[in-house]
Order: C-alpha cells, then structure tokens, then sequence
C-alpha cells in the first residue's frame, strides 16, 4: 500500500490493528422488531447501545447509516450523536452514511455538520454524492483534509438503477471513471481525503489502481456478496484500502452483545483472509 499521511494515515493505522471489515448500524424498523425492541426512540437508544458495546472496541471502522435515525426527529438525532462518540471513543473509525450533497453555502453547512470538530454529529468521515459535480464537494473536501478526516464519494453503487448515470459515457470515460480519476487527483498529496464508494456485489468497470485511497465496498452478507469475490471485485485495488461493509448480515445476530461481537469477528476474520 502506497503511503499515507491525514485520513489515509488513521485508516491504515486502525485496519492493520482490527481488520478491513466495515460495520453497519442500521436501525431499521423490521431489525427492532426482529431485536424485540419497540419501533420507538427507546427501542432505538437500546439498539443503538448495543451495537456499541458489541462492535466499537473490535471494529477498525464503523458506519452508522443516518436515514434509520432521523424518522425519531431530534430525539433520534441524539441517539445517533451518542453512537458517534461512544464508537470514536472506543478507538474506531466512524463513517456517517448520510450520502450529502449540495452545492455552495449548503454544501458547506453539511460539511461542518459531518466533519467540523464543534459539531456533535462530527464523524471521521461522510459519504456524499457528487452527482451535482465533482467539485461541488469541496467545502466538504477541504474541511475534511483540514482535520485530518474523509470523504467517501459515491462512484459505482450497488442499486441496479444507479447504473443509468453511473455507466453513461462522458468522452472516453464512464461518468463513474470520472468521479475515481476526480479522487485519485484528489489524492496525489497522499492523504486519502477521498475515498470512494464502489458496491461489492457485482463487476464495476472501473480503474481503481491509482485511487490510493480507501473504497467503502458494501454488500457483504445480506446484499449477497462473499468474501470470496472481493479479490475478483476488486481485483486491480491495493486489498490495503478495500474496505468491505456488512450491515444486515452481522446486525442480525444482535441482540445479545456477545453474538453479535461473535458475528462480526468471524466475517472480519473472513474477509482478512480473503484479502491477504
């Protein structure tokens, strides 16, 4: 793996300590009912505790998906502040998987809502879209290698409809191509602000040898992908910087803290052996 200082630093700091597994907190309302637990703020305090207890002192990297907790309003918003800091806390990396994009002042203000040291939402690092232009990320970019955190860009993902944008042709290139090359530039100062968002659930075309940065690979598990296909999914990356994601495939073992803690080992363990 190529060197790194900023995000990419931390990242590879924290994967060579607890593995190359990404785990989701996806509270949904079927997984609390399937928990036990009431489709209610306090069902999702309760989900949300558990998830720390059993994940944050094992994973490198955690990804809290925001939509699952904003249906509780502010009351769902302060879960989510306490899941941020008790996984930070306990020495992983947070993802919030809010999926932001705007342009300008807007664009700003999600910046610093996800990346800005005063904010109580502030993570490591957000996914955003950049479907309304590479550079309208910036204000999130700039902030992001300020503090030493990240940016994970959506570039091929696993929804079949987003192939409609996605692989249409912009000159030579897929407009997904351009989004990786956009980041791999991005990059050239070796800090791995961006990262990238490439579904690990089918073929995706793309160039990613030069990116040097990390790529959240969700679809582990539940969406159908194995261990086994990273390294064809991902065959021209460093395995140093795939990070693979499984939400429903370890959330599934909860509620017991000690079985889901067991779940996850044994899919990080999984996946480190695939990757090598």
């Amino acid at each position: 793996m190529t060197g790194a200082s900023g995000f990419g630093a931390r990242y590879r700091r924290v994967t060579a300590e607890r593995g190359r597994l990404c785990a989701g907190i996806d509270p949904h309302a079927g997984l609390l009912t399937d928990w036990g637990l009431d489709v209610s703020v306090d069902g999702l305090s309760r989900f949300a505790d558990i998830c720390v207890e059993a994940l944050a002192p094992s994973a490198a990297v955690i990804k809290p998906q925001v939509a699952f907790f904003e249906p509780f309003g502010a009351a769902g918003f302060a879960v989510l502040e306490r899941v941020i800091a008790g996984c930070r806390e306990a020495g992983a990396l947070v993802i919030a998987d809010a999926k932001r994009g705007d342009i300008g002042s807007t664009m700003s203000a999600y910046a610093q809502a996800w990346l800005a040291d005063a904010s109580p939402l502030c993570a490591d690092s957000v996914t955003a879209s950049p479907y309304l232009g590479y550079e309208s990320l910036r204000p999130a970019l700039d902030l992001a290698r300020a503090g030493e955190r990240g940016v994970f860009v959506l570039a091929r993902t696993s929804n079949p409809e987003g192939g409609d944008v996605q692989q249409a042709r912009t000159g030579e290139r897929t407009v997904a191509q351009s989004i990786v090359d956009a980041a791999a530039a991005e990059n050239a100062d070796g800090t791995a602000t961006a990262g990238l968002v490439v579904g690990a659930t089918r073929e995706h075309g793309l160039d990613l040898a030069d990116l040097n940065g990390p790529i959240l690979a969700p679809g582990l598990g539940a969406q159908g992908a194995t261990a086994e296909d990273l390294k064809v999914v991902f065959a021209d990356a460093d395995p140093g910087w795939v990070l693979p994601a499984s939400s429903r495939g370890v959330l599934r073992a909860g509620p017991d803290v000690d079985a889901l803690r067991d779940a996850f080992v044994r899919a990080r363990d999984e996946v480190e052996t695939a990757l090598g």
